[in-house]
């Protein structure tokens, strides 16, 4: 099984969506675990590489599960938060903050979708604010 590990970055009521031109798709910044990593070590790695964000592990979000290419895979989310702008990189070529509305249309998985019903509406506040 593929192991790899993901982040929904929340701030300011939205969540942040990379665009990946390699498979010309939407999706929530994640990727594989590199071996002695854990998962939440993997989660912030990968969002720090896809974005630029150094962000704060926040609660666990679940696992998604699909076989890219008949393999199985599970991915296991965090909510994550972080300062500062989201840049491009040489894995991902575009990134947007987008309310949840809008992510729901823009994502490319339904998986990534489904994932986003864990969020209220109200939860897109950062704590304290």
């Amino acid at each position: 099984m593929i192991r790899s590990a993901g982040g929904v970055v929340v701030r300011d009521g939205r969540v942040l969506l990379v665009h990946r031109d390699r498979y010309d798709d939407w999706s929530l910044p994640k990727g594989k675990l590199e071996p002695g990593e854990t998962w939440e070590e993997a989660a912030l790695r990968e969002v720090l590489e896809e974005t630029g964000l150094d962000c704060t592990l926040g609660e666990p979000l679940g696992s998604t599960f699909y076989e890219p290419g008949g393999v199985p895979k599970e991915v296991r989310w965090w909510r994550l938060s972080a300062d500062g702008d989201a840049g491009i990189s040489d894995e991902v070529d575009a990134v947007r903050w987008v309310t949840l509305a809008e992510a729901r249309e823009l994502l490319s998985y339904d998986s990534e979708r489904a994932l986003l019903e864990t969020l209220e509406p109200g939860s897109l506040c950062e704590p304290g604010s």
